[in-house]
């Protein structure tokens, strides 16, 4: 790496902790201690990490410690690409109600050590060494020892906690379960995501020469390095590990947001269903770490309020409710408040159909103008505005889309949980990439996006039929009544990268034996 980029990254990480240490000031004085000690404010130190690993940090702890007596330690990881006081105003939101707080840089990223290991074994053993560094320097409580994180301080937070048992409590916000589902569902790159994650650790960080090797083959679709994506990425996902955290008793929360372009929703509800210890699961409207984004700079927040009464009943051990309260809790994207669920079968308990039929052929290689938005952007957008991508169904040209539609409906759909496609698809190539969107449709024909899913395929047999099941990503949508919903499928979108050959094409049918359909998870009315 170049001085150019050093430079670069001095002055960002400058300005970048000048504006979150101006908004930790905002909510109380002893924020501004920058240089305080141990009876209160922010002290900036390195810690050891794995393999002498420096790791930059930051240590609040509440006001008037004196080393009496000893406090709930939490311990926050950053974010992808984001300096060491990314987290100062809920550290010190968390030192005035009476933790001790470690906030660290992870490996790879700015001023620590390193390279990046994408949550690989070092970071896990890194975690592990954070709270061996709390507990010999701060008035930190053994017993009480918690963690969180945005995105990849989430995914590194539950890591670490299946693999260190003195992690009790895990806030895991904006984060992954399923690594390789997440940004390679159904064997389809999630391009813009990807080049996001790239560039932003190319940028503030040091990729290692597996991880660029790891880039190289995602990019390129080289087939012959498929297992070994794979593999490299159940390594790093905290499903894999699902069963420590069970026999752990880890108390779990995991929250994320609807169109969370770089780690999808499902995976996070697959991994809820699995573990078996306290556990609560949080969907809101906005794209990946925008709910909690505000919570940063000091501001009411939702998702940090909950993070806190979590914290307070499962390491503190106050008596709050949020044990008591039904554990699945989602905002729908269409209005305003607040659901809750006993579990997530229950999100979505009654279903509909709407049948596929007939034999539609369509070409490939042309993006039909349905499409799942811009990553960030449009998710964004549909949290601050209600306005997600859309589309005039009617003027789709059929030559590059397959276009079916319910009936009107009579009354209100509250689209919940994950809708399904199932089909038969013939293709004239062995291998091949479709999408499916599911919209809204109102009376004059414009389609406000539902969800949508990729699906890609290789070593058919070219002319033969094949089953396909899909499932699109998890969303909570009202459908008026007097709307439709249709299934639209195509072949290209800007978010994925797309395997049709050349002069490709797609036939959808609807075998008698076998008829295809979408089913449409509800709420209760």
């Amino acid at each position: 790496m170049g001085p150019g980029r050093n430079a670069l990254r001095t002055s960002a990480v400058g300005a970048v902790s000048a504006t979150l240490i101006a908004a930790a000031g905002l909510g109380s004085a002893p924020a501004a201690q920058a240089a305080g000690g141990a009876g209160g404010g922010i002290r900036f130190v390195d810690i050891a990490g794995d393999g002498g690993t420096p790791l930059k940090a930051n240590v609040v702890t509440p006001a008037g410690a004196d080393g009496t007596r000893a406090y709930p330690l939490v311990v926050l990881p950053t974010s992808w690409g984001l300096p060491q006081v990314e987290y100062l105003a809920q550290a010190q939101k968390l030192a005035n109600s009476g933790y001790v707080v470690v906030g660290y840089n992870v490996r790879g990223f700015w001023q620590s050590g390193g390279q990046i290991e994408v949550a690989g074994p070092p970071d896990t053993a890194d975690a592990s060494k954070v709270i061996d560094w709390a507990l010999a320097n701060t008035p930190a409580d053994p017993g009480k020892i918690g963690m969180a994180g945005v995105s990849y301080g989430a995914g590194i937070s539950l890591l670490a906690a299946a693999h260190d048992r003195r992690v009790k409590a895990v806030a895991a916000l904006s984060g992954w379960a399923d690594l390789i589902d997440s940004i390679y569902s159904n064997r389809t790159q999630h391009a813009q995501a990807a080049a996001v994650l790239d560039g932003a650790g190319r940028l503030t960080g040091r990729p290692g020469p597996e991880l660029r090797q790891v880039f190289s083959d995602f990019f390129s679709s080289n087939l012959s390095k498929e297992q070994n994506l794979i593999d490299w990425g159940r390594k790093r996902s905290p499903a894999t590990y699902v069963d420590r955290l069970n026999r752990n008793g880890t108390a779990v929360l995991l929250a994320n947001a609807w169109g969370d372009t770089v780690f999808s929703p499902n995976q996070y509800a697959r991994f809820y269903e699995e573990l078996t210890g306290p556990k609560r699961l949080e969907f809101r409207p906005g794209d990946h770490a925008t709910a909690e984004l505000t919570g940063l700079f000091g501001l009411p927040n939702d998702v940090w309020s909950d993070t806190g009464r979590w914290f307070d009943h499962y390491l503190k051990g106050e008596d709050n409710g949020v044990d008591r309260e039904r554990p699945v809790r989602l905002k729908s994207r269409s209005t305003g408040g607040y659901e809750g669920y006993p579990d997530w079968k229950s999100v979505g308990a009654t279903t509909r159909k709407i049948a596929l039929g007939g034999t539609t052929t369509i070409r490939t290689n042309v993006d039909s103008g349905a499409d799942g938005g811009v990553v960030f952007l449009s998710s964004i957008l549909d949290q601050l505005t209600r306005t997600p991508p859309m589309a005039s169904i009617p003027l789709l040209p059929r030559t590059w889309a397959a276009v079916w539609q319910s009936g009107k409906y009579t009354s209100g759909q509250r689209v919940r949980g994950a809708a399904r496609v199932h089909t038969t698809v013939t293709a004239t190539k062995e291998s091949g990439t479709l999408v499916a969107y599911l919209y809204d449709v109102g009376p004059l024909g414009l389609g406000k996006l539902v969800s949508n899913a990729p699906y890609t395929f290789h070593g058919r047999t070219p002319g033969k039929p094949f089953g396909v099941d899909l499932e699109l990503f998890s969303t909570a949508y009202d459908v008026p009544a007097g709307h439709r919903l249709a299934l639209v499928v195509d072949t290209v979108d800007p978010l994925y990268i797309e395997h049709n050959p050349s002069g490709a094409q797609l036939t959808f049918s609807s075998p008698e034996h076998d008829p295809s359909y979408v089913t449409v998870p509800l709420r209760e009315q």
